[in-house]
């Protein structure tokens, strides 16, 4: 009741009998003309109000330029019944003021719940667009954390505060190996962001493939495919403001972006509808600094604060990771998962591409034992990988390279093991695990 009550004070002490209001003098497809709007800046909300508009229907857009008396802003939704001379209300910065019953619950990117129950507001706003941790204080990275995934409890370790990109083609199991994240990973807390998911996935992601259990300590923030670019880019920061908040409460929080791909498209979209002209193969030069510095949000927090260990996924379109956005995401981040179209058509999920993928937490998230098994493994997969083609045409012949040799008997079990659930006991169970396949020898062969 005193949280609720702390709410209704912040909301009254917003109130204000003034207004500031300007005029619509341009409407096109993509955005809007305001003239008279005084003291408005870029990022904030606008209240559409359209003469024409249906009864109880509400219009909403974002300033993205302002040029002397003029104002550019971006609409939320349809310009349905908006025309010239309708007049525009300036609402301020978007924020949300998220609370610790958001847990469980599914929103969409301004903070207003999707799955049809009130929603609870908290005592303290935050901005969507918000510094990150002063880095001469930030801690380093935490302990290793257990995954429920094998080849991450070894070969590709998480650990707490770390950065992670996932890059994949579409298909080829991001989203479930999310989930799987969703329910494995130690955290006190998950944020979900779904950026320009279809609508008929959300609820399929919510129910069947993150499951009641994983959804109880989840907070989903979603913002489907048909919805405008400035709602698509804002569902990201809502999510990233949330992670915040619960940080800041000293919780660990588990951060889960999919994708970043599409947070960059809208982001495309908006800057260009806003007059920046477009380079790095059609993306403006504001894109890097956008995801570098929401990569930056996340990661160690200082002082008694907690830490967001993020796991960002990119669309890798034919597998170029050249590409814009996976090439600034992977400078940016601390370590990569690439998930191999080729893998998962022969099967093996999750797609994990052992060798191309890299985690940054290592050597140091693993004792030197556990360092030198990760090191013959990896030397083992690399062998067979120079030689499959020789082997797959029968141009091997066994006992030219005792590596390949030991390569091919251990293959199948090494494959086998990037795809398996974690055994119970965590990291240790899956080292021991993984110590157990390398001293094995297939029988028969020389």
């Amino acid at each position: 009741m005193e949280i609720k009550f702390e709410s209704l004070q912040r909301d009254l002490a917003a109130l204000s009998p003034l207004r500031r209001t300007g005029q619509i003098t341009e409407v096109s497809a993509d955005r809007l003309r305001i003239s008279g709007l005084r003291g408005c800046s870029p990022g904030d909300r606008v209240a559409l109000l359209a003469g024409r508009a249906e009864a109880g229907q509400e219009l909403f857009g974002e300033i993205t330029a302002v040029e002397g008396p003029d104002a550019t802003a971006l609409p939320e939704s349809q310009l349905a019944g908006l025309m010239p001379g309708d007049r525009a209300w300036l609402m301020g910065p978007a924020m949300i003021a998220p609370d610790a019953s958001w847990c469980g619950r599914v929103i969409d990117p301004t903070g207003q719940p999707l799955d049809g129950r009130p929603l609870r507001q908290g005592s303290r706003i935050q901005r969507l667009q918000a510094p990150p941790p002063a880095p001469a204080s930030r801690r380093g990275f935490g302990a290793r954390l257990s995954t429920g995934v094998a080849v991450f409890d070894t070969l590709l370790p998480l650990v707490r505060g770390q950065r992670m990109g996932l890059f994949a083609g579409s298909g080829v199991g991001k989203s479930s190996l999310l989930a799987q994240f969703a329910r494995g990973v130690e955290a006190d807390v998950t944020v979900i962001a779904l950026v320009g998911e279809r609508g008929r996935e959300l609820r399929h992601f919510t129910q069947t493939v993150l499951g009641r259990e994983g959804l109880a300590r989840t907070v989903v923030v979603a913002a489907t495919s048909d919805q405008s670019a400035l709602l698509r880019r804002r569902c990201l920061l809502t999510a990233m403001a949330t992670a915040e908040f619960f940080r800041d409460r000293g919780a660990h929080v588990l951060l889960l972006v999919d994708s970043v791909t599409r947070f960059a498209e809208a982001h495309r979209e908006i800057a260009l509808a806003s007059g920046e002209l477009a380079s790095l193969r059609g993306y403006p030069p504001s894109t890097a600094h956008a995801l570098m510095s929401l990569c930056e949000r996340a990661g160690p927090g200082t002082g008694i604060s907690g830490d967001i260990t993020a796991v960002f996924s990119v669309l890798v379109a034919g597998s170029d990771m050249e590409e814009p956005i996976a090439d600034i995401l992977r400078g940016t981040i601390d370590g990569h998962v690439i998930l191999n179209r080729s893998i998962a058509e022969r099967g093996r999920y999750p797609a994990t591409d052992a060798l191309r993928s890299v985690s940054r937490s290592l050597p140091a998230a693993a004792s030197a034992e556990e360092n030198a098994l990760i090191a013959e493994a990896r030397k083992l997969l690399s062998a067979f990988d120079r030689a499959e083609m020789m082997i797959q045409a029968g141009l091997y012949l066994a006992g030219s390279d005792p590596l390949v040799d030991r390569a091919l008997q251990l293959w199948p079990a090494l494959d086998g093991f990037c795809s398996e659930a974690a055994p119970m006991g965590g990291n240790q169970a899956s080292f021991d695990r993984l110590r157990q396949l390398l001293s094995a020898q297939r029988p028969g062969v020389a």
